[in-house]
């Protein structure tokens, strides 16, 4: 049966009593709350019976789609088990430890052991801590600087906001902190200029080692970096930049961490996002579609360089949440996983889903409105352009890529905007129908949004 709330004026309820995230509050209490109240498949529909196609996956996570009995069952089970107990004073659950096997069994040679954390913020503050301790562990204290990429994003606590590189985010409360400094993105239609996408993805790269030769080798513990950049609109990487960043982690001696928040588990047609572009990390922070969404959870992948020493040197790491590991958590992490196999939705994404969603994407950059259609497994990039042949962008982003947004919605679609960067990325169970409809809103949206700016 499904759940019902008797109040009817919960949007009025929600304004008076609810702040959300990343929103300006007094616009929103103006315009009012949208209430989602159930999920089915890649839809979900509102307290007044709308539906919608989801083509965002939640917030990039329901990677098996919304209504999955499977998983309610085995929390439901776990709940009547064993609701909670934490993993401190040498304790754990059987799903946890579980759960541990499970995602070290995808994650490659390197990696076998799992730190867990309550979200994908929670992973980046983890291993920002991890990396300092190892080198103070191994002798080299004075490796502490960590260099992130501007417009990149690793969460919003105070240290992950300031491993990202959003400008608007660092102007809130005096950010980034202290050992945290930025480079360019590989951004190539924004920022490449004459350069082709090759060259420029060697460019960009080779500031890191420009960066490191500033600071100083023995100054910097480690390089972060999003395998494509998510919130920043879908940059998918030149082929030329991830081998180049590799090279230069390697050389240096410094750590390489891959954000796999939003691109590990599928997404790209990969267990992870770093397994697609063939990088070896030492560090992965992991979140999202590690449950679908269906409850909070994350971690980071250990690579053995870092672990043997945490292991055996460190001692005690005085790290670590009340819900590390949660058991109900993990319990649906592991059934969510236990789905991803079972149903192929990896190789799915990789030989099937993935190539039909990057045809039917690629066609929209013959609209006029769009200078760019990029895709990489399920996650779509569409950049909004005033005139296409110089990549000329129009002088207010946010409100292009709105009333895209906008329009998309009102037709039964979300997507995301940044920007004038329209985003998406559906759940992983999408049928190619779907995706046909899909695109077949995007395009109406695209329409609409054309004749507006055109008047």
């Amino acid at each position: 049966m499904p759940v019902t709330y008797p109040p009817s004026n919960l949007a009025a309820i929600d304004a008076a009593h609810h702040l959300h995230p990343f929103a300006d509050m007094k616009k929103l209490n103006a315009e009012g709350t949208r209430i989602i109240q159930r999920g089915e498949g890649v839809h979900i529909f509102d307290n007044h019976g709308r539906k919608y196609l989801d083509g965002f996956a939640g917030l990039w996570c329901v990677n098996i789609g919304y209504g999955r009995r499977e998983i309610t069952d085995a929390v439901a089970r776990q709940m009547n088990e064993l609701p909670y107990y934490n993993t401190f004073f040498g304790t754990t659950s059987t799903p946890t430890t579980l759960l541990a096997q499970k995602v070290a069994s995808h994650a490659g040679a390197r990696f076998n052991h799992i730190f867990f954390t309550g979200s994908g913020s929670e992973a980046n503050d983890t291993w920002f801590r991890m990396a300092r301790v190892y080198w103070s562990a191994v002798g080299k204290p004075s490796k502490k600087i960590v260099i992130s990429r501007k417009n990149g994003y690793h969460g919003s606590t105070v240290a992950g906001a300031s491993l990202g590189g959003m400008k608007y985010m660092h102007e809130q409360g005096d950010l980034p902190i202290p050992g945290i400094v930025h480079i360019g993105q590989p951004y190539w239609y924004g920022e490449g200029g004459d350069l082709s996408p090759a060259e420029f993805g060697l460019k960009v790269a080779r500031e890191l080692e420009a960066k490191i030769d500033e600071l100083g080798e023995e100054n910097v513990a480690a390089f972060v970096a999003e395998p494509v950049q998510g919130a920043a609109g879908v940059i998918i990487p030149p082929e030329t930049y991830w081998p180049e960043i590799d090279r230069i982690c390697k050389a240096r001696n410094i750590l390489l961490v891959t954000d796999e928040v939003i691109c590990g588990f599928g997404r790209l047609g990969a267990w992870f996002g770093h397994q697609h572009f063939g990088v070896e990390p030492d560090l992965a922070p992991i979140a999202k579609g590690l449950s679908s969404g269906y409850l909070p959870i994350g971690g980071v992948l250990v690579s053995d360089r870092i672990a043997d020493v945490l292991i055996n040197e460190v001692g005690e790491f005085n790290h670590g949440f009340t819900y590390s590991g949660h058991p109900v958590c993990a319990a649906a992490a592991l059934e969510n996983l236990r789905i991803i196999e079972e149903e192929r939705l990896v190789e799915r994404v990789r030989d099937d889903i993935g190539p039909y969603f990057g045809k039917a994407w690629a066609a929209l950059a013959e609209h006029d409105l769009v200078g760019e259609a990029v895709s990489i497994g399920l996650m779509g990039g569409l950049q909004l352009a005033a005139e296409k042949s110089t990549r000329t962008r129009y002088v207010k982003p946010d409100q292009v890529g709105a009333l895209v947004r906008n329009h998309a919605l009102a037709n039964g679609l979300v997507l995301r905007a940044t920007g004038d960067r329209m985003l998406a990325s559906p759940p992983l169970v999408i049928s190619h129908a779907e995706v046909d409809e899909m695109a077949r809103i995007t395009k109406l949206a695209l329409d609409a949004a054309w004749k507006e700016l055109k008047s």
